[in-house]
C-alpha cells in the first residue's frame, strides 16, 4: 500500500454496505372474463377462439359510440394509429374491419355501433373474409350482397 493510502475495508464508514437480497417477485396470472361467458372451457384455455366465441350474440350487444374519438387496445393497432373518429365514415369504416377481424367480443361489442354498423355492412363487407362475412351476417341480421340486389332490382 502507499503511504498515505487509506485501506478503504479497514473504515466502517467506507465499506460498500452488503447489498440487499432483491424483492422476490412472483407473476400472478389473472383471468379478466368479460362477455365470453358463451366461450366453453377449452376454448378458453387453449387461447384459440373461433368466430362463434369472438363475436357477441346479437347486433343489440353491440353498444359503441355513435360520435367522438376511440381509442383501441394496443393488440389491435399500430403505435400512433389507435385513435379513431368515429364520425369521420372512411376510418371508422376502417375500425370496424379491425375490429371485427382481430377483436375480441367484449372489444367487438364496446367499439362497434349496431346503427352505425348497419350503415356500413355494405362498404364493410367487401373487405372481409368470407366466412367472417357470413358469420356477421346471420349473427347480426346483416344484409347479404343478395338481398341488397333484390332490394335495388
Amino acid at each position: 500500500m502507499l503511504a498515505g493510502a487509506v485501506d478503504m475495508t479497514s473504515v466502517p464508514e467506507l465499506r460498500h454496505p452488503a447489498r440487499p437480497a432483491a424483492p422476490r417477485v412472483t407473476a400472478r396470472v389473472t383471468w379478466l372474463i368479460s362477455d365470453n361467458h358463451c366461450m366453453s372451457l377449452a376454448e378458453l384455455l387453449s387461447g384459440r377462439v373461433g368466430l362463434a366465441g369472438r363475436l357477441p350474440q346479437q347486433l343489440d350487444d353491440l353498444r359503441g359510440p355513435s360520435k367522438g374519438v376511440v381509442v383501441l387496445p394496443r393488440h389491435l393497432s399500430w403505435p400512433g394509429m389507435r385513435e379513431f373518429d368515429v364520425t369521420d365514415d372512411t376510418i371508422r369504416r376502417s375500425m370496424y374491419g379491425i375490429l371485427l377481424t382481430q377483436g375480441r367480443r367484449n372489444e367487438v361489442a364496446r367499439f362497434l355501433n349496431a346503427r352505425l354498423l348497419m350503415e356500413d355492412w355494405p362498404l364493410i363487407r367487401t373487405s372481409l373474409d368470407p366466412k367472417l362475412r357470413r358469420w356477421c351476417e346471420r349473427r347480426f341480421a346483416l344484409r347479404s350482397e343478395a338481398e341488397v340486389s333484390e332490394q335495388h332490382g
